[in-house]
């Protein structure tokens, strides 16, 4: 099956970062996000990829490009210029790389890779800033079950400010804002069949706006309650919250 993940955005609230490269190769412990994304649906048996490109593509192609020698023990005929790979340590992963226009909206992006997904069946969709421990397997049982157009995952918004209870200009009570008093939003990792082609015009097609509202009015859009961690990459805030997670050896995205 195949995953398609959204890898054109400016990333422009992380500029200081994506002034050189795009946002999925921001790097978290000392991988791109786009690496730890695929890693996730790895865990579940897929590994055919599809990469939506736009703004700085070309620094995604150059990484898969040399990914395989990266990974690998090298021996170079400095002569004939040829090449011997040894102990190669890369994913068994197939990643088309597909530029989507340097300016196309998420939904543009989506219908120019109509012609390569249409006869495919069902596939997957989700950005590439965003990691999660969602169950991929479960979530493709609940799309195969209910028969629509297209599932969303929905997710809780972690939790981004601190609640404080004042008396005068004492702070009583300080604690992080919990998880569960925000309400469900749009996390990601999609499912689709190929009907939802239909609901997208142009390259300035919004997904998350006029398709998935009118996929919704028709009764073709479900939503997958995932009540485990999910954390999209938005802000400098989120890459160093990110980073600490990794660090500590206890991503919640990784096992």
């Amino acid at each position: 099956m195949k995953v398609v993940i959204l890898c054109g955005g400016l990333g422009t609230r992380l500029s200081e970062e994506t002034q050189v490269k795009p946002k999925p190769m921001v790097e978290i412990g000392g991988r791109p996000i786009l690496w730890h994304i695929m890693k996730i649906y790895e865990r579940y048996g897929h590994g055919d990829f599809m990469l939506a490109l736009g703004y700085k593509g070309e620094v995604i192609k150059d990484y898969f490009l040399n990914y395989h020698a990266h990974q690998s023990d090298l021996t170079v005929s400095l002569k004939t210029g040829d090449v011997e790979y040894g102990a190669p340590t890369a994913e068994d992963w197939r990643v088309g790389l597909v530029n989507t226009g340097a300016t196309s909206m998420t939904g543009g992006r989506l219908l120019r890779l109509k012609s390569r997904l249409q006869d495919q069946g069902t596939f997957m969709l989700t950005y590439g800033d965003g990691v999660s421990n969602v169950d991929i397997d479960a979530l493709l049982e609940f799309h195969r079950q209910h028969g629509k157009l297209a599932t969303v995952t929905a997710v809780r918004p972690p939790a981004r400010f601190g609640d404080l209870a004042i008396d005068g200009d004492k702070v009583e009570r300080f604690a992080e804002k919990p998880q569960a008093g925000e309400g469900w939003i749009n996390g990601g990792f999609f499912v689709f069949e190929p009907g939802v082609f239909d609901y997208l015009e142009n390259d300035s097609t919004i997904l998350e706006k006029a398709p998935l509202e009118r996929l919704a009015a028709d009764g073709q859009l479900m939503a997958y309650r995932h009540s485990g961690y999910w954390q999209s990459m938005d802000t400098l805030r989120d890459k160093h919250a990110l980073e600490e997670q990794w660090a500590s050896g206890n991503a919640p995205w990784k096992d």
